[in-house]
């Protein structure tokens, strides 16, 4: 029954990984506000409930082996790396128990049959469990030992108490980092889609960044293997040399904050592109150079995922599914004050075919564009951040 039971684990349907997703999320905050982090988990517990139940296949109620891979290992180095408490499997296993319970009840006719399955089967988890801890420990200590001797843990520990509010002077900050705060800055968050693809490439990325900004040796810190955080002084940023260095880069994208002054502006500008970054990566989407200036109320409107979507079906209605050049044409026109002639100069497009498409826009909208161009405006904003409709 054991071997059964592990086959249909290995046939896990989606909904059982989103109560894994919701149960650890809820368990470990600081993961599940950084997108790099949270897909991080994601993967460690597919991978070690996966894990389990090939071992359980191959031969049923033996021990199994510790998953020390290199999913759980890539959690808890980038853990390590931001001085965070260890990732804990506890939620998952609890969720984990009650669906091999379920499964247990389903392949039992026997109660003493089922009795002995959830035995030997809770032994065999529980065991599997804490050896894994156990490895990844050892292993995150050996991490912690080495980044203590580097530079790198010295920006991290100096950029973290800056960013959390925690009294330290300027002169002794800027000795630690090597870069002067008493300026305006401009922070910047590159993360990679991709974690098994050539993460180095974050740095040249972060390289590029400085030089768009005219800044020969950016901040960077390290603040997890598929994530860099960069600062650089206040300067009219070359976007088109961003654009370039990530779209070059495989996975690689960029959330960019505005230029804000002294060490509360190299917080702010710091947050800002975190709240970029989430919001990006929250709504799935296919943008990779992000703008907190371009995106601010996107962010504040997006906070609550299935809010926006009820605003996008109701301010848009048929028009929604129009498609991008419609959208296009629409949103320019408002742009420019609904200005004819401005939007078929930007668009380079004749003036009947602009009048054609904004009827076209009026028969599919809810509501005449004259009164509600805010809302629909807003609602196709939304559209060109949003990648997969949220369900």
């Amino acid at each position: 029954m054991i071997r059964q039971g592990a086959r249909i684990v290995l046939n896990a349907p989606p909904e059982w990984f989103d109560e894994y997703d919701r149960q650890t999320m809820a368990a470990n905050p600081s993961i599940a506000d950084d997108p790099v982090l949270a897909a991080a988990a994601r993967r460690s517990i597919r991978s070690s409930l996966m894990h389990w139940a090939a071992a359980n296949v191959s031969n049923p109620g033996a021990p199994v082996p510790p998953n020390v891979g290199p999913e759980p290992l890539s959690i808890a180095r980038d853990m390590a790396r931001r001085g965070l408490e260890p990732f804990t499997f506890r939620p998952a296993l609890t969720v984990g128990w009650r669906l091999w319970m379920d499964i247990g009840f389903k392949l039992a006719s026997d109660p003493d049959e089922l009795r002995e399955l959830l035995d030997v089967s809770f032994r065999s988890i529980s065991n599997f469990i804490d050896a894994t801890a156990a490895g990844i420990a050892a292993q995150v200590q050996q991490e912690r030992d080495e980044l203590a001797r580097g530079t790198h843990a010295e920006r991290r520990e100096v950029t973290a108490l800056i960013l959390d509010g925690a009294p330290i002077s300027r002169q002794r900050a800027e000795a630690r980092l090597g870069y002067a705060l008493n300026r305006a800055h401009i922070g910047a968050v590159i993360w990679s889609d991709e974690p098994d693809g050539d993460l180095s490439q974050l740095d040249r990325v972060a390289d590029a960044f400085g030089d768009a900004a005219g800044f020969a040796r950016p901040l960077t810190v390290i603040a997890s293997a598929a994530t860099r955080w960069v600062w650089v002084p206040e300067s009219a940023l070359d976007v088109e040399l961003v654009r370039r260095a990530v779209e070059g880069t495989p996975g690689a994208r960029i959330a960019i904050g505005t230029i804000a002054k002294g060490i509360e502006g190299f917080r702010r500008s710091h947050l800002e592109a975190l709240t970029t970054q989430r919001m990006v990566a929250g709504l799935q989407s296919r943008q990779r150079v992000a703008f907190f200036a371009d995106v601010q109320l996107i962010a504040l409107i997006t906070q609550n995922r299935e809010a926006a979507e009820v605003f996008i079906k109701n301010t848009l209605g048929d028009f929604e599914s129009a498609g991008p050049e419609l959208h296009k044409t629409v949103l320019t026109y408002i742009n420019e004050q609904c200005s004819v002639g401005r939007t078929t100069k930007l668009l380079y497009t004749h003036r009947n075919t602009l009048l054609r498409r904004l009827e076209r826009a009026e028969q599919l909208l809810p509501r005449p564009l004259e009164h509600s161009s805010v809302h629909v405006a807003v609602a196709l904003e939304l559209l060109q951040w949003r990648g997969k409709p949220a369900t």
